[in-house]
């Protein structure tokens, strides 16, 4: 763990946790683009590091899948299709995040105030470390997102940005990995 590392993005802790960001519900929020793009940059920077990923995806019958633009940066996810709210409380959801070996997670997803925010404290509650990545969760109307934000702060969540959990999680310049990062960053 490095210096840094305790309230910031620990590159050998982390594990990517993309929540619900599908056809269906995706096509009704306003920040869709921006969402599933820095969920896509986050998933670039998750397999740079080496830091796994996990894929939720909501009653896929009903809300269909994984948006296409989002699906190719996605290949290295673990995917869990789930019909509860909290990701926690599926036992597919809670195996593969143990399998991973992980306890800090960084969430995005849709939406803010229901999956996000039930899976976020569960997982709280559970001992892990939580950052919610601001930019890359959404909901519907925006008094919902932000006050989930606000909410899940106050629980103890970090609430950040995608651009602070990349340079955290790259963590110096001068590499190779750094030229990557610029790459991935640039595509914002």
């Amino acid at each position: 763990m490095s210096a840094c590392a305790g309230r910031t993005i620990d590159r050998d802790d982390v594990a990517l946790i993309v929540i619900d960001i599908q056809d269906r519900l995706a096509a009704v929020m306003e920040r869709r683009e921006e969402v599933v793009g820095v969920a896509s940059r986050l998933a670039r920077v998750a397999q740079l590091i080496g830091a796994p990923i996990i894929e939720t995806r909501q009653y896929p019958k009903g809300l269909g899948g994984t948006v296409p633009e989002l699906a190719e940066a996605l290949e290295t996810a673990t995917v869990v299709d789930k019909t509860c709210f909290c990701c926690a409380s599926e036992p597919g959801f809670v195996e593969a995040l143990q399998a991973t070996g992980r306890r800090q997670v960084a969430i995005v997803g849709m939406e803010t105030h229901i999956c996000v925010a039930q899976t976020a404290l569960a997982l709280l509650d559970s001992g892990y470390r939580v950052h919610v990545v601001a930019d890359g969760v959404c909901s519907r109307f925006p008094r919902d997102y932000e006050i989930a934000l606000a909410r899940l702060r106050a629980e103890g969540a970090v609430v950040t940005t995608s651009e602070s959990v990349m340079y955290e999680a790259v963590g110096r310049a001068g590499t190779e990995e750094f030229k990557a990062l610029l790459g991935i960053v640039k595509q914002a």
